[in-house]
């Protein structure tokens, strides 16, 4: 499977902005539904086998960021925040929503395009994990990667996005090595990234919660301070 075979869905309300992307991507042979609002979004998604949704955040309506965290919540599509705002508080809060990456307006539609591969081959490459059936099991809790859920050792279970799900992985394939930001950021995003971006600490911020909501001592990963960031618990 390549790139020609992904469904796009942009929910855009702005009608020039929509047919830009909506062309910009089929003219690279991808197929594009559209939306112009949140209404029936999740019924897309499901029913059309979505690959990849573009939402914008300032949607009328409902708007973008809460339709993001209700797709989440009930599914594993990679989500690309599309926006006009540029301030880092409003990356952060569309990537603690579930997305699981985001630009603004204007963007270099080469950018949007690359950034739209690289979680496309992400989100492949974990179905090729899911189609193998492997697990990573650590400390009584198990990673599921065909599933990209986390089990507890009560038998719960813990749906992860896409960054939680390669952020965990590569930390518990490098267990007992202190992996800095940059080196989580080439293993789970495959892009160039700023300084500034806090997009690592993010999601180890909501990995955290995640086991916490299951056992509030949990406490797997450290933060190693000016270096970065230790899985440490044991690995089989």
């Amino acid at each position: 499977m390549n790139e020609i075979d992904a469904i796009l869905l942009v929910v855009e309300d702005e009608p020039i902005t929509r047919t830009q992307l909506a062309g910009h991507f089929q003219r690279e042979g991808y197929t594009v539904l559209t939306r112009e609002n949140a209404d029936h979004v999740e019924e897309t998604i499901k029913e059309q086998n979505v690959d990849i949704c573009l939402v914008d955040i300032n949607l009328p309506g409902k708007d973008g960021l809460t339709l993001t965290r209700e797709i989440r919540s009930r599914s594993d599509v990679g989500i690309i925040l599309v926006t006009g705002k540029d301030e880092q508080i409003d990356r952060i809060v569309g990537l603690e929503s579930g997305a699981d990456d985001y630009v603004t307006k204007p963007f270099d539609p080469r950018e949007l395009l690359s950034r739209v591969k690289n979680l496309l081959w992400r989100l492949r490459a974990q179905q090729k994990q899911k189609e193998q059936g492997t697990q990573r099991h650590f400390a009584n809790w198990t990673l599921n990667l065909n599933k990209r859920e986390l089990t507890t050792p009560a038998e719960a279970t813990q749906p992860l996005s896409a960054g939680e799900f390669h952020l965990l992985l590569a930390l518990i394939d490098n267990a007992g090595e202190v992996l800095n930001r940059d080196q989580l950021m080439n293993k789970i995003r495959n892009r160039e990234w700023y300084p500034d971006d806090r997009y690592i600490d993010v999601l180890v911020g909501q990995v955290r919660r995640k086991f916490r909501a299951h056992d509030p001592d949990t406490t797997f990963i450290s933060t190693i301070h000016g270096t970065g960031y230790l899985f440490a618990p044991t690995v089989n």
